[in-house]
């Protein structure tokens, strides 16, 4: 597959917007929750467009696979812990959900370009 930059990638941009809804929400966690749920779900995040860009750059389609493989893994992971914001009581599903329906279309979006990768 032809490689460009990762920036011009659609699923970069939209965990970019991820990105910053996800630190929104986080400021509505209480306090004591930043350092422990707040950070992991940043980290998750972070992660889903850094993988994305990291890939991007490899030298090999099995390596941009294996990237692609890894965002896909933190935005499960980080839909997880929207959920457990729900379920706790720190965040309302009417909070979450441009999160998860944002989520939701990235991670389509990443099988779609994992399978284009492998043929």
């Amino acid at each position: 597959m032809e490689k460009s930059s990762y920036q011009g990638l659609i699923v970069w941009q939209k965990a970019m917007d991820l990105t910053a809804i996800v630190y929104n929400l986080v400021k509505k966690l209480p306090k004591e929750e930043l350092f422990a749920l707040g950070s992991q779900m940043r980290r998750a995040v972070v992660s889903i467009p850094s993988n994305i860009a990291e890939g991007q750059d490899r030298k090999t389609d099995k390596e941009f696979t294996h990237f692609m493989s890894i965002a896909r893994g933190s935005k499960a992971e980080l839909e997880t812990q929207l959920l457990i914001c729900v379920k706790v009581g720190y965040l309302k599903e009417t909070e979450i959900s441009e999160a998860m329906n944002l989520s939701a279309e990235i991670g389509k979006m990443l099988t779609t370009f994992i399978n284009k990768l492998k043929k």
